[in-house]
């Protein structure tokens, strides 16, 4: 009938004195999990968080309505990396960094700067508008440069009230690039449509002069400075110049141009010594050939020239056919014949001429050779002159060098520097800029703020995290006990189950009805303490609680009623001598009772009364003791538990709270054990742990714990406890 688990007798040893086992609370796998926890505490305090949205929705309503609509003009610009470059040649500005990143983080800095705000608000001429101050509500009337007078602003406050335009037009000024482009949107925000769009479009007409303005400073100021550069550069080459032609003259070096564009001077006496060592290399060729003509002549006239000498060759022609006359005549005549030996004598002057036109010949070869060495060798002399001048002539030409290297130079940073001075001329006068209008800003047609839907959310979202903030600290603050998973969680004792809290009817007469919801609930308490102990229920148990009104009386009858109706001998003990309160069930007074028998009055069936309607015997407490506890300490109380258990199969008692006093320590120590009663939402966690505390340093066996007054409807879940109370009554079902 009742959700809660049987309890096993070892949960809590007897005669543990440690408390740390029992209050360190459940194990990790008997937590709750964290989303639970959470949707405990949302439950619990729902109303909280509830009221707290709600009453956050309608302060934003009522903000939203009362707020003064705004308008917000765009215009939207382009900033280039790089100028658009009109000549070809770089800017005179510094790059400001590698990275574009730092580039347009700069960019954005300036589109916020103060000077362009005050440059702004002078070109729209809102400084003297005290329509644009009071628009903006800015501007104390004790300040004297706020005072109007005749319609006007006063004069001398000028520049306040332009430090004051330039902090309002900044305060609603917004730059807003776009991502993974070069775009950026400059936005305004004002109550007058008109002016944001004036205020943005003037805001990036300002911006792109200002770049400009700063790009002809830098270039003036450059232009100055290569001026500077000039005239030193120019010094300096004409000094160099003066100093190479110096040393040029008294060393004697001349040189000439340059044979193509961009070649080097070259000395004079290079070109000479090229020119004639062109023509010792001609007259080696021909030495060497006149030389081989002269060897190849032999002492026959066999020379390759002979050989082609015409004359040579035609005598030489003209033998043969004398000679071949000659062999014909011989033929018929004798050598003496006078023609025949006039044809001998004719080629005997034949082979002289030969001989004479060979050596001829010859000495015309020899002759040839020999003048072809001359020239050769002469040549040759000259040129080793020209080489050993030429020697000399770089020996000296070095230091000719550094000086024409020093004019080179110095002649090709003045040509640099003057190129780039006329650039910068030029760029000065061009005016180009990097900066662009994309979108200009047109006057806005709807507000845009405030948003309604906008506002509403956040302010859903604002009270939501108020209320769920104000329910962990109200949950933080709360020690309660409120459902009874928070007995064995907070407390570390074992349920034996709830009672829930009965408002219609007195205990007793719940008890009487067998199908409460009461009768219920300690049907399933009963039912746990059966497994408490190796022998069922408790013979003997007190029910205690840590103050008073708690539900343990109630407790403590329902528990004697239950184990009644099983048929066993129970007697109900009122233990409370400083406030009974079991003879109040019983309709008696408590002039005898238990105060009697522990004072020395043994007479037992004197001090109790029956109460027939619930089958149980009662002892009420008997007249109040000065100090009750002086009673408890001494051995009477153990005695009668003694002679009740011979008489009775149960004895309950009825215990006094155990906060602020000894009574409860001192009966819980006669007793096989003690189940404590913890009231739901009655009180905090931390008393009944220091009146646990005190109860187990006594020595006191607690078997479980009771959760008193229990509503299910006030629970952390809200559900489920009160399962099987109430089963079957509305159809008549069967207990």
């Amino acid at each position: 009938m009742n959700p809660a688990l049987p309890i096993p007798s070892a949960s809590v040893p007897t005669g543990d004195r440690s408390i740390g086992p029992l209050l360190a609370g459940p194990s990790e796998n008997e937590k709750i999990s964290i989303i639970r926890q959470y949707l405990r505490i949302a439950l619990r305090w729902r109303y909280v968080i509830i009221g707290s949205i709600v009453a956050s929705a309608l302060i934003g309503l009522v903000i939203t309505l009362l707020m003064t609509p705004r308008y917000t003009a765009t215009t939207t610009i382009e900033i280039a990396r790089e100028s658009n470059r009109v000549t070809n040649f770089q800017g005179v500005d510094r790059e400001a960094s590698i990275a574009d990143q730092e580039f347009y983080q700069t960019q954005y800095g300036l589109l916020k700067a103060r000077s362009l705000a005050e440059r702004v608000a002078t070109e729209l001429r809102l400084v003297n508008d005290p329509a644009f101050f009071e628009m903006f509500n800015t501007g104390d009337d004790a300040n004297p440069a706020f005072n109007v007078v005749n319609g006007r602003y006063p004069a001398n406050g000028r520049a306040e009230r332009l430090r004051a335009a330039g902090d309002i037009l900044l305060k609603h000024i917004s730059v807003e690039p776009e991502r993974l482009s070069r775009l950026v949107g400059v936005s305004f925000q004002s109550p007058d449509p008109a002016l944001s769009a004036k205020v943005a479009n003037a805001w990036a007409d300002n911006f792109i002069r200002t770049n400009l303005e700063r790009k002809v400073q830098a270039t003036a100021y450059g232009r100055d400075v290569l001026q500077r550069q000039l005239v030193q550069l120019k010094g300096r080459l004409d000094q160099s110049q003066r100093q190479l032609v110096d040393y040029a003259s008294s060393e004697r070096i001349i040189n000439l141009p340059g044979q193509g564009e961009g070649s080097a001077e070259r000395p004079l006496v290079a070109d000479d010594l090229a020119a004639l060592n062109a023509s010792l290399s001609k007259a080696t060729a021909d030495r060497i050939e006149a030389e081989a003509r002269f060897r190849q002549m032999g002492r026959a006239g066999a020379s390759t020239s002979a050989l082609v000498n015409p004359a040579i060759n035609g005598l030489r022609q003209r033998r043969a056919e004398l000679a071949a006359d000659y062999q014909r005549m011989m033929t018929q005549f004798e050598p003496g014949y006078p023609a025949a030996q006039a044809l001998r004598s004719q080629i005997r002057e034949l082979d002289q001429s030969i001989a004479r036109e060979e050596q001829r010949v010859t000495g015309s070869l020899d002759a040839d050779y020999r003048q072809a060495l001359q020239r050769e060798q002469q040549l040759q002399a000259r040129v080793d002159e020209l080489k050993s001048r030429y020697i000399d002539v770089r020996r000296r030409s070095i230091q000719y060098n550094i000086y024409q290297q020093e004019v080179d130079s110095n002649r090709a940073l003045y040509d640099g520097l003057l190129n780039r001075f006329k650039e910068i001329g030029v760029a000065g006068g061009v005016g180009v800029n990097n900066i662009s209008v994309v979108d200009r800003a047109d006057v806005p047609q709807k507000p845009s703020s405030p948003r309604m839907l906008l506002n509403l959310a956040l302010a859903l979202v604002f009270g939501m995290l108020v209320g769920t903030g104000l329910a962990f600290a109200l949950e933080q603050m709360d020690e309660s006990i409120a459902d009874p998973g928070e007995i064995e969680r907070r407390l570390g004792l074992p349920l034996l189950g709830s009672v829930p809290k009965v408002t219609d009817a007195s205990p007793r007469e719940a008890l009487l009805n067998r199908k409460s919801e009461l009768v219920d609930a300690y049907l399933a308490i009963h039912t746990n303490l059966r497994f408490t102990t190796e022998h069922g229920v408790p013979r003997s148990l007190s029910v205690t609680s840590t103050r008073p009104a708690e539900g343990k009386s109630t407790t403590a009858l329902a528990l004697a009623t239950m184990l009644a109706r099983e048929g066993r001998r129970v007697i109900l003990v009122d233990g409370d001598m400083r406030s009974p309160s079991v003879h109040v069930l019983g309709g008696v007074t408590h002039d005898h009772g238990l105060s009697n028998f522990l004072s020395g009055d043994n007479d037992i069936d004197r001090l109790i009364f029956r109460m027939d309607d619930l089958g149980i015997v009662a002892m009420s407490a008997g007249p109040v003791p000065p100090n009750a506890a002086e009673l408890l300490t001494g051995s009477r109380l153990s005695l009668l538990m003694e002679r009740l258990l011979e008489r009775y199969d149960h004895v309950v008692i009825d215990s006094p709270p155990v906060m602020g006093l000894a009574d409860a320590p001192l009966i819980g120590s006669r007793v096989e054990c003690v189940v404590y009663a913890v009231e739901s939402h009655g009180i905090r966690s931390t008393l009944v742990k220091t009146a646990i505390g005190r109860l187990l340093a006594a020595n006191v066996h607690i078997v479980g714990s009771i959760l008193t007054k229990f509503e299910p409807r006030k629970a952390h879940y809200g559900y489920g406890y009160d399962y099987g109370y109430g089963y079957g009554r509305d159809t008549g079902g069967k207990d």
